[in-house]
């Protein structure tokens, strides 16, 4: 039963890419800079803890 959700879901995405690129490619530019924020927050985090 998961591979069939997974499947599907995959398929989904699949379609709403080639559907619609335009918004798909903001939706991954905007993970992808919280995804830098996140680690670039962290690395301010050690680099405190280090000085």
């Amino acid at each position: 039963m998961k591979k069939l959700i997974g499947w599907t879901a995959l398929i989904l995405v699949v379609f709403y890419i080639g559907t619609n690129p335009g918004p798909a490619a903001d939706i991954a530019q905007g993970i992808g800079n919280g995804m830098a924020n996140i680690f670039h927050n962290i690395g301010v985090f050690v680099s405190d803890l280090a000085s």
